[in-house]
């Protein structure tokens, strides 16, 4: 028998004007899978579910439907088909919630990077992270509906990640400057991913497109050249903002509140209700952190929030 634990953090997808193709991961916090290898035991499906912690009940313990044992069945049977790797014997999951659902901090993409990389440890690094990926991406679909990698690639790779192309997948990886730091504010709302998706509208004018597309250039260009001043002037989203604003009680104020106290620039997390901002420095963003809190309470529904403050992730899904 033998035991492997993985540990992927939260991840913040669109950065504001990059819908769908670019996200970041933070250190923490972070789902932890548990995945353990028992030659005494086979059944029908060679994964399933001994316990879910923290998720309130509401993730389903069907090994075929959780995102975390759905991308190990996946990756199992690729290694079969594609390495020649077969299985003997079953793999007991155990996953350890530590983010929040439907919170805008790739929830489902953590847990599905953390499995991944445990069941490629397992089974002695056959595929690389880049093909693990693929996997992840799939464990979104499972999630949302919605098969989308820029959660789930940051999560499993780290950094910053562009999503060039989805057909074929051509990601690149963007290492974050040294002096970024994030700051993130998760209310106690929850915002589901699908909902939050069908808000958005089916088309926009070239005119919005070509605001949206200068607005990531100029943000790739940003950090790519550790231009801090480049990189608040683009965190700006004509697209999905304005529709979501909505669903977030009191962002503007909290987005204003991040601004006067120094964020280089403020957006939603995801689909929401997390916002986060940037700063240049960590004593700027626990300022950040601190009035992006106090701006929540002072909103009519005084929402009380969780927050963090952290550099990128660097690293990407890990085994601890």
């Amino acid at each position: 028998m033998k035991t492997v634990t993985g540990f992927a953090s939260a991840t913040i997808g669109n950065v504001a004007c990059g819908f769908d193709v670019l996200g970041f991961a933070i250190t923490e916090p972070g789902d932890e899978v548990i995945l353990t290898h028992r030659t005494d035991r086979s059944e029908e499906l060679p994964v399933s579910i001994t316990s879910i912690e923290g998720d309130g009940d509401a993730l389903p313990r069907d090994a075929r439907k959780n995102t975390a044992s759905f991308v190990v069945l996946k990756f199992l049977e690729y290694i079969r088909t594609q390495k020649g790797i077969g299985f003997e014997g079953h793999i007991e999951l155990q996953l350890k919630k530590n983010l929040p659902l439907s919170s805008g901090m790739g929830s489902s993409a953590a847990s599905a990077a953390a499995a991944l990389i445990a069941a490629n440890e397992l089974m002695q690094r056959p595929c690389s992270k880049m093909e693990l990926v693929h996997f992840a991406i799939e464990g979104e679909r499972v999630a949302c509906g919605s098969a989308h990698a820029d959660n789930a690639a940051p999560a499993m790779l780290g950094n910053f990640v562009l999503i060039r192309s989805y057909s074929p997948l051509d990601l690149v990886t963007i290492p974050p400057p040294d002096n970024l730091f994030c700051t993130l504010a998760h209310p106690h709302i929850e915002v589901r991913t699908a909902y939050a998706r069908s808000v958005l509208p089916r088309s926009v004018s070239l005119k919005t497109a070509t605001k949206q597309w200068g607005n990531v250039g100029a943000l790739v260009s940003g950090l790519l050249t550790s231009d801090y001043e480049l990189i608040g002037r683009s965190l700006v989203d004509v697209i999905a903002e304005p529709k979501r604003a909505p669903l977030i009680p009191g962002f503007y104020t909290v987005k204003q509140a991040a601004l006067e106290a120094g964020a280089l620039g403020c957006s939603i997390a995801g689909s929401g209700p997390s916002v986060f901002a940037f700063s240049s420095s960590p004593e700027t963003a626990e300022q950040v952190g601190s009035s992006m809190k106090d701006a929540f309470l002072r909103i009519p529904e005084k929402l009380r929030s969780d927050v963090w403050i952290t550099p990128v992730c660097r690293e990407g899904a890990k085994i601890i």
